[in-house]
């Protein structure tokens, strides 16, 4: 398809919302009523409610990825290299036996480490979604990090809260 062609179709859907939303009675739910003085929006468009949840996770998402590349660049500066040499402590560092993750983690993923639940929230051996596995520690992906990590930051998780945050797989 010529660029041509392209803009003159991009420019028709455009002209044609712009037509139907202009199009509508006044007071029609598609119309937003006329606000006066200060308060006025020349730019006012309904909100989208449907979308904004997936956004605030969005943005959540976004911003502990941030802080975690600030962490990790203020360790690697400061020489804290216990992390990224692979110094993981153990589960039962933290008094977690690993029989017990052991149980929690074949319930949740079959004890694969780098699975990914359908909707992507859920990642890694015990399912963690970012904001927890942020919460113990842990930055990117939790289903990239390596199973000893995993292990360690579950059984975190486990000492704070017991099987609590595993509903289904922790009782």
């Amino acid at each position: 398809m010529s660029v041509t062609k392209r803009q003159l179709i991009a420019a028709t859907g455009a002209v044609g919302l712009a037509l139907s939303l202009g199009g509508q009675a006044a007071g029609s739910p598609a119309h937003a009523p006329a606000k006066r003085g200060a308060a006025a929006r020349p730019d006012h468009r309904p909100a989208l409610a449907v979308l904004n949840r997936p956004t605030k996770r969005f943005h959540l998402a976004v911003e502990i990825a941030r802080r975690e590349a600030r962490k990790d660049r203020a360790a690697r500066a400061s020489g804290d290299s216990a992390a990224s040499a692979g110094n993981i402590p153990s589960p039962e560092s933290v008094g977690v036996s690993a029989a017990t993750l052991e149980s929690i983690a074949a319930c949740e993923s079959g004890g694969d480490p780098s699975i990914v639940s359908a909707d992507g929230t859920y990642r890694g051996k015990y399912q963690f979604d970012q904001g927890t596995w942020a919460s113990v520690g842990g930055s990117g992906d939790p289903a990239a990090a390596s199973e000893a990590e995993q292990d360690y930051r579950a059984a975190l998780l486990y000492s704070r809260g017991g099987s609590s945050p595993w509903p289904i797989c922790g009782s």
